[in-house]
């Protein structure tokens, strides 16, 4: 028998990406919010709760449009159950990712203060 390489959690953790991110992108025009994309989406192993992990263009605004999705969530969860084929669809908890900003934060570190090369001789 082939081994599943993918887990379940991993289709509908993909799904909902897809699903969520377009129904924030919807919720950005319609709401005038800072412009917020998806980043990942992480759910439990029972898929009663998923982590929505988004960030914005403008990080001094990510609180509120963070925020706001909170606020929306239960509407984005009834417009995913008419769309998607579960039983039941997970919570959804939003959450900052500040991975992105805090890669651009180091990339302009290393480029404020550029490493010097290491000079040969020194073995």
């Amino acid at each position: 028998m082939p081994s599943r390489d993918f887990k379940r959690t991993d289709r509908v953790s993909a799904e909902l990406r897809r699903e969520i991110g377009l129904l924030v992108h919807a919720a950005v025009r319609d709401h005038a919010l800072p412009s917020v994309s998806v980043s990942d989406v992480e759910v439990t192993k029972d898929l009663d709760w998923a982590t929505v992990w988004v960030t914005t263009l403008m990080p001094e605004r990510s609180a509120e449009a963070v925020k706001a999705l909170k606020e929306l969530a239960p509407e984005f969860r009834r417009t995913l159950s008419r769309s998607m084929r579960l039983r039941r669809v997970p919570e959804l908890k939003f959450k900052y990712d500040e991975s992105v900003d805090t890669g651009e934060r180091i990339e302009r570190l290393l480029r404020e203060n550029p490493v010097p090369p290491a000079d040969a001789d020194e073995t």
